[in-house]
């Protein structure tokens, strides 16, 4: 991470200190274990963004319901301006059914692939990744734990991604992980632009 090969993810669950000089963003901790509610998160993010800098920080996303695209834009709207705000780049967390006119286009900064493994993977999502990059709006892919999935969110355009696999067995991981990497530097991905 100091080296720069690699960003940290953060969430208000976690307590992990980000190393000095990495890059960082924070997810809000609503898939799996670990949702404070609003008002804790917002407090948690503000002072993350406090200690560590607006300028490190890659984005924040806004709180979401997972699975439920409907329910995430409802849950993220009030979100999105107070986390500029706070000089950070903003996430919204499109999800199964939010091809369907439920993105908040013009109002966030990076689109962040979550949903089921079935929807990200998809044609909707890739659709919607494409959309997002002409727009000029970064593209973040979650729960990538594989080459296969990295390789797939090369595909999709995504310029960050992010996964548990570095949390099991780091000594092990960490040295194919960073393999995969260079992979993806030296190879040009086999998927193109189509869904």
């Amino acid at each position: 991470m100091q080296a720069g090969l690699l960003g940290c993810m953060t969430t208000p669950a976690q307590g992990n200190v980000i190393p000095p000089g990495a890059l960082y963003a924070c997810d809000n901790g609503k898939f799996g274990r670990g949702w404070p509610g609003t008002e804790r998160w917002f407090a948690w993010l503000r002072s993350t963004v406090d200690r560590y800098g607006p300028d490190r920080c890659l984005w924040a996303v806004a709180p979401d319901v997972p699975l439920d695209a409907a329910a995430t834009l409802a849950e993220s709207m009030p979100w999105l301006a107070r986390i500029r705000i706070l000089g950070v780049s903003v996430a919204f967390a499109a999800q199964d059914g939010s091809e369907h006119g439920l993105i908040p286009w013009g109002s966030f900064d990076v689109l962040f692939l979550a949903g089921s493994t079935v929807w990200k993977t998809g044609p909707a999502a890739h659709r919607l990744a494409v959309k997002a990059r002409e727009r000029g709006l970064a593209v973040h892919m979650g729960r990538v734990n594989s080459r296969r999935r990295l390789r797939l969110a090369q595909a999709f355009g995504c310029s960050t991604c992010d996964g548990t696999y570095l949390a099991f067995g780091p000594g092990t991981n960490l040295p194919r992980l960073l393999a995969w990497m260079n992979e993806l530097h030296a190879t040009p991905t086999p998927f193109g632009d189509t869904p």
